[in-house]
C-alpha cells in the first residue's frame, strides 16, 4: 500500500525533512497588505518580521479551504493508496473542518487534528512516517496518531508581548509591565488551546535554559526518540546553548532544529 503523507504548512518541518519523508505541504494564507501570500512558497518568516519592522502593521492568516484541500487530496490519490494528512489544532484554525469535508467523499483520505501547532504538529507527521516505513495501514497508523495527540508536548518562551499587543491578543498595561519586569512567559498547549504558563523574569538566554530545565529536568516519563528546538531565529550561540542543555537533562536520540513558518512566527 502506497500511503502519502501531507500536513498544513504550520507544522513547520525543516525541508529536509519533508523531502526525506516526501511530505507535500497545504500552505496557509499570508495576508500582507493587499497581498495573499502562500506560507512557506511566496513568503518567509523574515518577510513578515520585516513587514511589521517598517510598517508597525501584523500580516494576517487564512486557512487552507476546502477546495484548495479536495484538489491535493484528489492529486496525490492519482499516484497513491491512501492520504494522511495532518493539521494544526482545531481550536486555532479551521483548516481540520475544511480538510474534513474535503475529504468526505473522497476513500482513503484520513485527517488527523493534531490537537497542536508548529513542531507539535511536526511530532505527528514523522510518527506517520515511522509508521508507514513499519509497513502499517493507513487505517490503523491513523487510529494511533489520534491517540498519539494526547501524548504530545509543546511550549515556548515569549521573548516580549509587543506583537500580542499588536495582534489584540494583550491589553498595553500588560505588555507594558511585562517589558519592565522583564517577564518571559512560557505558552503551553493543552487539550489543543494556548494556556499562559509560567512566567519567567531575566534576560532572553536566561529565561530560554531555566524554560528548559523546567521541562525536562527529573522526567521519567518522556519518549527518548526525539525532540524539537523550534526558534523564530534565535541567535546561533543560543539554540547550541539548548541543544547540549537538552541533551544533558534528557538522552534523546534526536535533537531536531526546525525554523517556525510564517504563520506560527506572525502569531
Amino acid at each position: 500500500m502506497r500511503i502519502k503523507i501531507t500536513a498544513d504548512s504550520t507544522c513547520d518541518l525543516s525541508r529536509e525533512l519533508m523531502e526525506k519523508m516526501d511530505v507535500t505541504l497545504a500552505p496557509l494564507t499570508i495576508l500582507r497588505g493587499e497581498e495573499a501570500l502562500r506560507d512557506g512558497l511566496e513568503i518567509g518568516p523574515e518577510d513578515v518580521f520585516h513587514y511589521t519592522g517598517s510598517t508597525g502593521k501584523l500580516c494576517k492568516t487564512a486557512a487552507v479551504n476546502q477546495e484548495e484541500y479536495e484538489a491535493l487530496f484528489r492529486e496525490m490519490l492519482r499516484e497513491y493508496d491512501a492520504v494522511i494528512h495532518v493539521n494544526i489544532s482545531a481550536e486555532f484554525s479551521s483548516c481540520y473542518q475544511n480538510a474534513r469535508r474535503a475529504a468526505e467523499g473522497l476513500e482513503q483520505v484520513y485527517v488527523v487534528d493534531s490537537r497542536n501547532l508548529s513542531t507539535g504538529s511536526g511530532h505527528l507527521v514523522m510518527e506517520a512516517w515511522d509508521r508507514i516505513q513499519a509497513g502499517m495501514e493507513a487505517e490503523a497508523i491513523y487510529r494511533e496518531l489520534c491517540e498519539l495527540t494526547e501524548k504530545v508536548e509543546a511550549s515556548f518562551v515569549i521573548d516580549t508581548l509587543e506583537y500580542l499587543h499588536k495582534g489584540g491578543r494583550c491589553s498595553s498595561v500588560a505588555a507594558l509591565g511585562a517589558n519592565l519586569l522583564k517577564l518571559k512567559p512560557c505558552i503551553e498547549v493543552r487539550e489543543g488551546k494556548m494556556l499562559v504558563g509560567k512566567k519567567y523574569r531575566g534576560s532572553f538566554e536566561r529565561c530560554i535554559l531555566q524554560y528548559v530545565e523546567d521541562r525536562l529536568k527529573g522526567r521519567d516519563d518522556l519518549r527518548l526518540g526525539r525532540v524539537f528546538i523550534t526558534h523564530t531565529g534565535c541567535a546561533p550561540e543560543l539554540v547550541k546553548q539548548v541543544r547540549k542543555a537538552v541533551l544533558r537533562l534528557a538522552p534523546f536520540e534526536e535533537v531536531l532544529e526546525t525554523r517556525a513558518g510564517c504563520t506560527v512566527s506572525r502569531h
